[in-house]
């Protein structure tokens, strides 16, 4: 009797053993992805859920983008409550670390992982880094850059040997150009977002940074000449407005829709807005078209970018088990490797190995424009800069007047420095 009661506890124990050592690790996903990146992301969770089958479930769920995400974060994440990954914008780390909010990424997380300072651009990699430590890992760069009308720029003679564009390089250059293309039966040589100063921001600070400028950080914001190569860049787009190559007070959806119907021969937006040009391609709603970096309008090719990236919450009082940490470091370290499917919707692969690869490569425009990480800006490292920031507030507050002729660009740029110096 004495041995059978042994023999169940002995197997009674092996069962539990054997129960926990199969049981699934499941890693709670946080995103802010709508649209296109939404269906796309929830289809790489999908992915690794059944390549990882009774071994790591992610269980995502999708919050809404922007201050409320990183408000719900923030909270969150003090009280022990935040999920065990999240989507975050790099723009957005400074801020995050300031508050307590993420884990630092340490020297082992990057061996487990198989990533480190070499898979990435540079510029990529230092957004992710406050006070020499890393706070993310960087999943894409998603710049602006010129969408083009290939059969309207061939016929202005604006393509090159090599099938590009070409003679758009220079101030006066890029303007005649569209001017040309206006006056060869288009409407508009340029659609571009006028009626929001900050979604501008993103090309005002591309031309501010190909002056080798910088808006600086807090307490020493656009001192210097910063101040006039501000104005400059915005004087650009004020130029294009007036010239009427490119609309007044037009908003987001208003300037898609000037492209995608031909009668904006170009167009400066997101490489977001890649998957509608090819879904419009499918559907024999659209002309030829391509997408290149920002033309260089001053001393050097610069085009602002920001990133995508995983975090890890610190959540107060919530120390993940090793097990749980491992499965969330298999989490990213997936979604990096498979991160060709992600570039679908037109965002440059983060990692350099698939930037690299021969599917990469092939991938159009997407690879055409990839070169501009080499030539990138990222927002300034400051608690009040990054999407959905006071930054952008007091450059949407300040620009879109003077965009539009309104007020001169030196007053706007005067209203803006004085804005972020209240902050």
């Amino acid at each position: 009797m004495r041995s059978l009661m042994k023999t169940v506890l002995v197997s009674t124990a092996l069962m539990s053993f054997a129960s926990i050592a199969s049981a699934t690790e499941t890693v709670v996903w946080w995103d802010f992805l709508g649209g296109g990146d939404g269906v796309r992301m929830k289809k790489l969770i999908e992915d690794f859920n059944a390549a990882n089958a009774g071994k790591i479930e992610i269980q995502g769920t999708t919050l809404d983008w922007g201050v409320p995400f990183y408000t719900k974060v923030q909270t969150s994440a003090a009280v022990g409550e935040g999920p065990d990954i999240m989507t975050y914008h790099t723009s957005r780390i400074p801020l995050a670390v300031s508050q307590g909010t993420l884990s630092e990424i340490t020297a082992e997380d990057w061996a487990a992982m198989g990533l480190g300072p070499d898979s990435f651009a540079k510029e990529t990699f230092d957004a992710v880094n406050v006070d020499g430590k890393q706070y993310a890992i960087p999943f894409d760069t998603h710049p602006i850059v010129l969408y083009y009308n290939k059969d309207k720029l061939a016929a202005a003679g604006l393509i090159g040997a090599d099938g590009l564009p070409t003679g758009l390089d220079g101030k006066d250059n890029f303007q005649a150009a569209l001017q040309k293309l206006k006056d060869g039966g288009t409407q508009y040589g340029l659609a571009m977002t006028t009626a929001d100063g900050g979604f501008a921001f993103r090309t005002i600070y591309s031309y501010l940074c190909q002056q080798n400028g910088s808006i600086g950080t807090d307490g020493a914001w656009l001192e210097g000449d910063n101040l006039d190569k501000l104005a400059n860049s915005v004087q650009v787009v004020a130029d294009w407005v007036k010239a009427g190559v490119t609309p007044e007070y037009t908003d987001y959806p208003s300037a898609v829709a000037l492209f995608t119907s031909g009668e904006a021969a170009t167009m400066i937006n997101g490489v977001w807005e890649v998957p509608t040009m090819v879904d419009l391609e499918k559907q024999g709603k659209l002309f030829n078209w391509g997408a290149i970096e920002l033309p260089v309008l001053f001393d050097r090719p610069c085009t602002y970018a920001d990133s995508h990236a995983f975090a890890i919450p610190a959540n107060v009082g919530k120390t993940p088990t090793p097990e749980k940490h491992a499965a969330v470091l298999e989490v990213i370290k997936y979604m990096s490797e498979n991160s060709l499917f992600w570039a679908t919707a037109g965002h440059v692969p983060a990692n350099a190995a698939v930037q690299a690869s021969a599917e990469y490569k092939a991938m159009q425009p997407q690879a055409t424009y990839a070169k501009l990480t080499a030539n990138q800006v990222f927002d300034p490292k400051s608690v009040n800069a990054g999407v959905a920031s006071p930054l952008f507030d007091a450059a949407g507050n300040a620009f879109a007047a003077a965009m539009n002729n309104e007020v001169d660009a030196k007053t706007a740029v005067d209203e803006m420095k004085a804005a972020l110096d209240a902050l």
